[in-house]
């Protein structure tokens, strides 16, 4: 039997999408693909838990958004949706809140019904407000008791600053003081016109495109939501004690800059090349050499306003401060000698390879759509970090690993015993 050969082609034809511009100025995104007779369309908005001032509020606005409407209850909103087969999701990160309806086809018009009362009219009953506060705040408890929840937090604070809104967390307390009042004033004040675009993909028509715009221009106007993000006041080593913890979590990073930044791409594959697969160099040392920890990993971290460079492994507890001087260690071979081309190639194919493996299927697509468009682009962008990825050499990679990996720039964290 004879392998099959590796492809590896730079520049790939990604599906760009078609802009409608609403009547309230709101964009939609739409990308057609009638394979699978299935449509989904996501509402995206400027409502991340970054700009929340009351602890809580934006992640409990858009997690009760469809607990209730004005002619819907959380029950009957639940049942229509099953009944067609239809799929709803909310999410939530630091900068944008997500909500998603997916459905076939033929059903898109049942499921649209929903979105519209959902977006446009929610009451968020106190009941179900209620039940949401004392069911999270029992999650979070849970939560801060596991060390690689405490581990994420305490990076975040390290990082940028515990005032920072990138590096801010609050008591599980605040859920017993969030009321329906601070759930209502971030839905007028952030699920606006101004704030949120929507793409609409699958196998659409004419009507679906028409019953999004109407939900889309349905929205309100409202004052352009604008913020200041101070510098990160980063602490550079901050540990939290956790009795009977048998591993420490550990991460080392540095507030770096966001993917719109000219050094993002090379700096993504010197993430990659350092923890960002099996047989990447953390994972050669601290597991295969060392027998420290089952995995260690490295990312670059894109934010709306910023972007961080992180590495992180959980480790035996006796050998943390080892662990720690061998994380060191890479980092500094790497920006001492340039990689070989076989590393530089399997960097290269890992990326790209990631890339192709989120275009399988029409929703890869549109995520890839928001996420470049959320970033000010659209998916050009995707074309160009391949090329650029397929053009950069390793003694480019070496200077840019060389000129941001200061070590006494690094911030690091321990949880555990």
């Amino acid at each position: 039997m004879k392998r099959p050969p590796i492809y590896f082609t730079p520049s790939p034809k990604v599906p760009h999408a078609t802009l409608h511009t609403c009547a309230n100025g709101t964009r939609l995104y739409t990308m057609h693909n009638s394979n699978q007779g299935v449509v989904r369309v996501s509402f995206i908005f400027r409502a991340g838990t970054s700009w929340q001032s009351v602890p809580f509020s934006a992640s409990a606005t858009v997690n009760t958004l469809s607990e209730g409407t004005e002619r819907f209850s959380a029950l009957e909103i639940a049942e229509r949706l099953d009944f067609v087969g239809s799929y709803f999701d909310a999410n939530i990160d630091r900068d944008w809140a997500v909500l998603t309806y997916c459905s076939l086809s033929k059903f898109a018009a049942e499921t649209f019904e929903i979105a519209e009362q959902v977006i446009l009219h929610p009451t968020f009953p106190e009941r179900e407000l209620e039940v949401y506060r004392t069911k999270r705040k029992e999650q979070l408890i849970v939560q801060r008791s596991k060390p690689d929840h405490l581990s994420r937090e305490l990076f975040g604070r390290s990082l940028f600053g515990a005032d920072h809104p990138y590096g801010v967390t609050s008591p599980a307390e605040a859920y017993d003081t969030l009321c329906r009042g601070d759930v209502e004033e971030f839905y007028r004040t952030h699920y606006t016109a101004e704030g949120c675009f929507a793409v609409l993909c699958g196998d659409i028509t004419e009507e679906h495109i028409a019953l999004t715009k109407a939900i889309l221009e349905g929205l309100p106007n409202g004052p352009r939501c604008e913020r200041t993000i101070p510098a990160p006041q980063p602490t550079l080593r901050a540990t939290l004690k956790v009795e009977g913890a048998v591993q420490s979590c550990l991460k080392v990073g540095l507030p770096l800059f966001p993917r719109t930044h000219p050094d993002f791409v090379a700096m993504q594959m010197v993430a990659t090349a350092l923890g960002g697969y099996f047989g990447s160099r953390l994972m050669q040392n601290l597991r295969e050499r060392n027998g420290y920890t089952y995995g260690a990993y490295a990312a670059m971290i894109n934010l709306d306003r910023s972007g961080y460079f992180v590495m992180s492994a959980d480790v035996a507890s006796e050998y943390t401060e080892e662990a720690i001087g061998e994380i060191f260690r890479e980092v500094e071979r790497f920006c001492a000698e340039p990689m070989s081309e076989q590393e530089l190639q399997m960097v290269k194919n890992i990326i790209f390879g990631d890339v192709m493996r989120i275009f399988d299927g029409p929703f890869g697509v549109a995520d890839v759509a928001i996420e470049n468009i959320q970033n000010g682009t659209d998916n050009d962008y995707t074309e160009k970090l391949l090329r650029q990825v397929a053009d950069t050499t390793a003694e480019h990679l070496q200077a840019v690993a060389a000129k941001y990996l200061r070590p006494n720039h690094f911030i690091t964290t321990i949880v555990g015993e």
